[in-house]
This record gives C-alpha cells, structure tokens and sequence, in this order.
C-alpha cells in the first residue's frame, strides 16, 4: 500500500450490533456531538480485534491478540484534550507547557491522578450544564475502547495503512524500520493530521493518552473488559503502573501503533502524555 493511501476496511473485523434506544446515543459511527465545549465522535457497539497479528512488524508480546466485544457504544473526544479546555475546568497546569504552547494543543505534564480529576469536573459540569444525562459519565476510555475507536474499523498496523510517515502524524519517526526519536519536537495543534474514519484525530503520535486500565502483561478480551480496580503486576520498584496508548511526538514508528501499550506509575507525569475522553453510559 502506498504510504498516502487509505486502507480497505474489511467489514468483517468490526460486527457493529444493534443499535439502542437511548436518544443520547448516535445512530452512526462518526455522528458528532458536542458536551460541555468538547467535541466528540460517537463510536457504536460492535466486536473487533484487539492487540496485533503475529506477523506485524516490531510488535511486542503484550499485544495479544484477541476478541473483544464491546456492548454499549461511546462518545469518544475527536482531540486530545486541549491547554484552553483543561484550564477551563482546572484553572492552572500541572507544570509549564514547555513541549508546545497554546489553546489548540494538547495539554500535558498530567498525571493519570490529575485526568481522572479533570474527567470527574468535566462531568459534574456537563450535567449541571444539562449537555450529560445523568446516566452518562466523562471517563478515561478503557484499552478497549481505545483501540476500538483508534482502529474505526482497520485491521493493519495504523489506522493509514501498514505504514506511518511523520506526513500523517507527529511522530519521532516512521514504521516501519524507523530508529530516530525525536527529541527536539514537541506537540502541535490538535487536528493538524489526518483523521480515521470516525473523525478521530491523532489517535497515532502528538501526546501518549491515559487509559482508565491498570496494565497487565495479558490482554483480557472478551465482553467489556475493564481493568481499572484490578492490578496487574508490580513494577521492580513494587508500584503498579496504568496504561498509555497512541505514541507521541518523540517515539519511534514502532510505538505509535494502534496495539502499542505501554505502562507509566499514575502519579508520574511527562511531558510527551496527555489524554483524551469519553462520554459513557454507566
């Protein structure tokens, strides 16, 4: 495939079911709907393929694969969280912007303790906004869920294709075979890079993204799984460590896979991670 091109989806990878009767929810993937000045894309229930094939070039051996079906569709946030909308709720940052300044780009130096809290504000706000029923909550998307809304559908390394090239995200360099980080980088403006097929936008590259789940070294699969009260296994240290997805501006190709999954302690923060939310229905 060439490196611009966009890939087949095979229909058969993602068995969207039925859709509920909710009137929050949407009726396709990709509907757009706003909450609180945020702007999300909804990702519908379905079963897909989580982790990576064995024959996918420099995966690592926590990448599964396996089944999931996720029952309950998601509104997913189409930008990283950005500074403007993390100040709007937090008032300060954690620590200077220093990789990149401005209302567009994606905040970070946030430890998972500190987006967990914004999640928490952002939903007692959007309720009293009446933009959240009451049923629904922001969150951290699980890995699942994740990867479900970063793949929208594909199969292959990225949701461009087998390929990725600093052209479609910011990136340290590019997959395959890509050695050279990219220290001297920092974060851009949320949506300078293509999209996936549900509007998404840098699901691969910019900032690592915070997920709701504690890492364990197995992916689960199967109905709905969320690791967030389970942990998994201690670091040297004895600390247990959550899971960031998506790579960032300084990663080699490699990491910025949508099976990558590495793990980072929650009250560490860096200043490559961010994060992205969800509206869920609990």
């Amino acid at each position: 495939m060439a490196f611009g091109a966009r890939p087949t989806l095979i229909l058969a990878s993602l068995a969207l079911l039925p859709a509920q009767s909710d009137s929050f929810e949407g009726t396709r993937p990709g509907d757009e709907r706003q909450i609180a000045g945020i702007r999300f894309s909804w990702a519908p229930a379905g079963t897909f393929r989580m982790g990576s094939p064995l024959t996918e070039p420099e995966r690592r051996a926590d990448e599964g694969p396996v089944t999931v079906t996720l029952s309950q569709g998601f509104w997913i946030g189409k930008f990283e969280v950005t500074q403007a909308q993390w100040l709007a709720r937090m008032s300060a940052f954690p620590r200077n912007q220093d990789k990149g300044r401005g209302d567009d780009v994606p905040v970070y130096w946030v430890s998972y303790l500190d987006a967990t809290e914004f999640c928490r504000r952002l939903t007692t706000h959007a309720r009293a906004s009446g933009d959240l029923p009451a049923r629904w909550e922001i969150q951290l998307p699980t890995e699942a869920q994740w990867e479900y809304a970063a793949r929208a559908g594909t199969t292959e390394a990225t949701h461009f294709g087998q390929r990725l090239t600093p052209a479609q995200a910011n990136i340290g360099s590019p997959y395959p075979g890509g050695t050279a980080s990219n220290r001297d980088g920092q974060s851009v403006k949320a949506g300078s890079y293509p999209a996936n097929a549900w509007g998404l936008h840098d699901m691969h590259g910019n900032v690592w993204e915070w997920c709701r789940d504690w890492y364990h070294s197995q992916l689960p699969g199967g109905r709905d799984p969320d690791l967030s009260t389970t942990r998994g296994q201690p670091n040297r240290d004895g600390s247990y460590s959550r899971v960031r997805r998506g790579g960032a501006w300084i990663e080699q190709g490699w990491a910025n896979r949508s099976a990558v999954r590495l793990q980072y302690e929650p009250e560490r923060n860096s200043d490559h991670i961010g994060f992205r939310v969800i509206a869920a229905k609990r």
